[in-house]
């Protein structure tokens, strides 16, 4: 299939790439396809779409499935909920099964790399359900759990390796996977693994990938990271967009409630025991405040569970399959989880504090509105937080509409309290430090031995390092 120069097609959207001149060397792809029948998908493939009951591809996928299937690396900017997975499966598992490879151990022929357990777990499904015709197998890796099974699977032999970073740069380096077999990379929500912390282990993960390969590359926004990332990544990249970079989904009603922090749980219940709202996702912005608000829910009579990064992996999978089965009502969650929830039927994001960040609002919101159904967000909005519902303004290029619901007034009592200890405030690594400190006060700082003063020593931070780490985490490369 032919490609199109930037030069060729003005309308689209030359500031975005005047704006980078690392991406002018793409070709941008306008050409696409509005029947899954007219792509070179075998003959299983076709059947397992029928299967899963799809007819028409949605954008994304109808612009990078054609130049997928034809082995060309592929930039993809495109929002959340908008059908990518299928655009990059599909690719690899047409390729991997059309051609007959067989696996061999601890070497895969696709890695597909993404930021978060839940999001990798989503992958892995996506396999099972297109692939399901198919002599193709994949194995999942990520941290959070025990290695003994992953390296099992990797030793039996895969052919598409699903993977989180850090457990991987973990078995790599315990020479339990090889990637000098490798003939697909992909890399998806690149965004949010570089906010993550990620970069360093992707620079090392690339240096290991041999230079004979496909590379896609997705990402929901191209700050000026990302874009200096695809030089390394990706070569003479076609180009795939399909909506205005930082826009969030047009069908989603975006609202906003100004309230004192105090009054935002109850301002919460009585959102949530509103008769419009079906499931609903709840974001923090701490592990802590998520396990206070469903809490809080929950002593409301509001079937509610916490998903964060400090719940073990089988927890998480538990809450996330309670929430899909409709056993929960409300989802809790933080921004480690904006990325990584897939779950049709959401009606309701409430974000009951505003991001730190303000492309993570649009990651929040993305988890409703998705393929075409409606959705709303409601943003709980407290004088503290105002120059960050400015910045998101800012991103979206529209002020938020007020909703016309308003707060109970704080009691009298209330108004001279100090604020909840769970509320957003700054210093607060300080004043715990003042507060360990106080509650010492009139006992000596250390422990002495004989009379030289000399502070005794005590295994502190050195104790503790040998404990074991989340294969999620971004560690420092050795």
């Amino acid at each position: 299939m032919p490609g199109w120069s930037f030069s060729e097609q003005p309308s689209l959207r030359r500031p975005f790439v005047e704006r980078f001149p690392t991406l002018r060397r793409c070709q941008i792809q306008t050409h696409s396809v509005d029947d899954f029948q007219q792509f070179n998908l075998i003959a299983p493939l076709q059947q397992a779409i029928q299967d899963e009951g799809y007819e028409v591809p949605t954008p994304i996928q109808q612009q990078t499935l054609p130049v997928a299937l034809e082995g060309q690396d592929v930039l993809g900017c495109a929002q959340t909920g908008t059908g990518k997975t299928a655009a990059f499966v599909l690719p690899i598992l047409n390729h991997l099964a059309d051609n007959g490879f067989k696996t061999v151990a601890n070497r895969p022929l696709a890695l597909v790399l993404a930021p978060t357990r839940e999001l990798a777990v989503q992958i892995g499904d996506s396999c099972d359900a297109y692939g399901r015709h198919v002599e193709v197998s994949h194995a999942l890796i990520y941290g959070g759990v025990g290695q003994d099974r992953q390296v099992k699977a990797v030793e039996r032999g895969v052919h598409i390796l699903i993977a989180t970073p850090g457990r991987l740069i973990d078995l790599i380096g315990q020479e339990h996977i090889y990637l000098n077999r490798l003939q697909i990379f992909v890399l998806d929500e690149a965004d949010r693994m570089l906010d993550m912390g990620f970069l360093p282990d992707l620079k090392r993960i690339i240096k290991s990938l041999p230079v004979r390969r496909q590379s896609m590359f997705f990402s929901a926004t191209m700050p000026n990271s990302i874009v200096k990332l695809t030089d390394k990544l990706l070569h003479h990249p076609v180009m795939v967009k399909v909506d205005e970079e930082h826009t969030n989904v047009d069908l989603i009603d975006q609202r906003v409630i100004f309230a004192d922090y105090r009054q935002k749980k109850p301002l919460l219940s009585q959102l949530l025991k509103a008769g419009d709202v079906g499931q609903a996702i709840v974001f923090t912005r701490t592990k802590r405040g998520a396990n206070f608000v469903a809490e809080y829910l929950r002593r409301d009579d509001i079937e509610a569970v916490a998903i964060h990064g400090n719940k073990s992996q089988t927890a998480r999978q538990q809450a996330l399959d309670s929430f899909r089965a409709d056993k929960v009502r409300v989802l809790v969650a933080t921004d480690l989880a904006a990325r990584g929830i897939d779950v049709e039927g959401v009606t309701h994001i409430i974000n009951f504090e505003l991001p730190v960040e303000a492309e993570g609002y649009v990651h929040r919101i993305g988890r409703t509105g998705r393929a075409g159904a409606t959705g709303i967000a409601i943003s709980l909005c407290s004088p503290e937080e105002t120059s960050r519902l400015q910045q998101i303004e800012r991103l979206i290029g529209f002020k938020l509409l007020e909703d016309g619901r308003t707060p109970e007034p704080l009691p009298e009592s209330e108004i001279t309290k100090d604020s909840d200890d769970d509320a957003p405030q700054s210093g607060g690594r300080n004043r715990r430090r003042r507060r360990r400190s106080g509650s010492r006060a009139g006992k000596p700082e250390s422990k002495v031995s004989g009379k030289s003063g000399k502070k005794t020593k005590g295994k502190g931070r050195r104790g503790r390092r040998g404990a074991p780490t989340d294969g999620d985490t971004p560690q420092k490369p050795s």
